[in-house]
């Protein structure tokens, strides 16, 4: 059976449609409230649309630092559906505060709303990996795993789509907030189909405190080598990741000389290609835990991240615009398209079987303190991946030169990460004999 055959079974199908839901209303009302921003700022606040844009994007990763360590607690002492329901009941709840927000025209009610849906976010994170290994058998968990990281790509691409066609749209803030507050009250129904999940640390005593919270997290993480590792290869994923994807709109815009459609075909391709390789993960590893899959994955996302470096000035702006046919039919288009599809084929190699690792060698108890450990990582790193690519780009540096500088980068962190965990490299060189 393939991976597939997991969405028609009830001990995955209702959490992996709860979970798309989820990421899709994030990105719908996220993209929706910065496109709305961008362009009738005017009509809400005096100040400058780019900068309330870039808050927008601190305000939505900032419940990550401050309630990761609080979620993973409560999904290690508590049954996880039951938690999975709650988080739906409350995602329902932010929507009816953004309608408020939309419905007043009021801008603090709707960025509270959106610090709300990253407290969302927070709460099913450990959720949603620690579940799988409680639901799937050991000879599913990869291809659990692939769904799950395919299936939240292709739903951040169609929620940022519909956010801004709807954020387009006459009386746009009626239909962005009817739209969110519908896909949630569809997630809660999905959600009440999930099996029980019973809590591992049902007499785990939470502690308040964020912050020594989040080091203890950290300790646990770093207890077992294997883990930790892990964490840390998926973590510079996405700060990798989050790097490329922020300079699709200046590549399609500056570079390529594409109008907005160029933009979506670029993120497409990307998404297309995280999808096929993570779901390649489960043919290519015989439906069992491939280490030996990630370097070849990282060194993929180093070669086609250089070639596409050399590949993306190949194409130079004309004086209109050019719609999605037109860039097609230009020089180093098709190439450029490539390297993004094998950038994402890469990527999914790359990263489920981190996932697998994190979740198979994580102590039962704290598996999704352990998680929400990742959480923090995760979103540390993509902060200080943004900050280092904005001070790169204020210094001259063009966006080439940038995809240049994180490819080198991640020969770099690969080197880091194989040189300290020798049974990647050595399983990748198995396979190879073997194949």
């Amino acid at each position: 059976m393939s991976a597939f055959s997991l969405l028609g079974s009830r001990r995955f199908g209702p959490f992996f449609a709860t979970q798309f839901l989820g990421a899709f209303n994030d990105n719908l009302f996220k993209n929706a409230l910065i496109v709305l921003l961008t362009f009738r700022a005017a009509q809400w606040t005096t100040l400058d649309a780019g900068i309330l844009a870039n808050l927008a994007g601190g305000i939505f990763i900032l419940p990550f630092f401050l309630f990761s360590a609080t979620a993973g607690q409560l999904a290690d002492k508590f049954d996880k559906a039951m938690l999975a329901r709650a988080v739906k009941l409350l995602e329902m709840a932010i929507m009816a505060v953004a309608g408020a927000g939309f419905y007043l025209h009021h801008l603090p009610l709707l960025f509270g709303a959106l610090f709300l849906l990253g407290l969302h976010s927070t709460l099913f994170g450990p959720v949603k990996y620690a579940l799988l290994p409680q639901h799937l058998a050991s000879s599913e968990l990869v291809g659990g795993n692939a769904l799950v990281e395919a299936g939240t790509f292709v739903a951040i691409l169609i929620g940022t789509l519909a956010g801004g066609l709807l954020a387009a749209a006459s009386f746009a803030p009626a239909w962005i907030a009817l739209a969110g507050f519908a896909v949630a009250a569809i997630g809660y129904a999905s959600s009440r189909a999930i099996p029980p999940a019973p809590a591992p640390a049902p007499a785990l005593r939470l502690n308040a405190n964020p912050f020594t919270e989040t080091w203890r997290n950290i300790a646990f993480a770093r207890s077992e080598r294997s883990v930790f590792l892990a964490i840390i290869g998926i973590s510079w994923f996405w700060l990798y990741g989050a790097l490329f994807l922020a300079q699709f709109p200046g590549l399609a815009k500056n570079i390529l000389g594409g109008d907005e459609g160029a933009v979506t075909l670029l993120l497409a391709t990307f998404t297309v290609g995280i999808g096929a390789g993570s779901l390649l993960c489960e043919r290519l590893s015989g439906k069992r835990l491939e280490i030996g899959l990630v370097p070849f994955g990282a060194l993929g996302l180093t070669l086609f991240g250089l070639d596409l470096a050399l590949a993306a000035p190949a194409s130079l702006p004309t004086a209109a615009p050019l719609a999605v046919g037109a860039l097609l039919a230009q020089p180093g288009t098709w190439r450029l398209l490539g390297d993004l599809l094998a950038l994402g084929i890469c990527g999914g190699l790359f990263i489920v079987p981190l996932y697998v690792v994190m979740q198979v060698d994580s102590e039962v108890a704290h598996r999704a303190r352990i998680i929400a450990a990742n959480n923090i990582f995760n979103a540390l790193f993509m902060v200080g991946g943004a900050l280092g690519a904005a001070a790169l780009l204020a210094a001259g540096v063009s966006v080439p030169g940038l995809f240049a500088i994180g490819a080198a980068g991640n020969a770099l962190a690969a080197l880091w990460l194989f040189l300290r965990a020798p049974d990647y490299p050595r399983r990748a060189l198995a396979l190879l004999r073997r194949r």
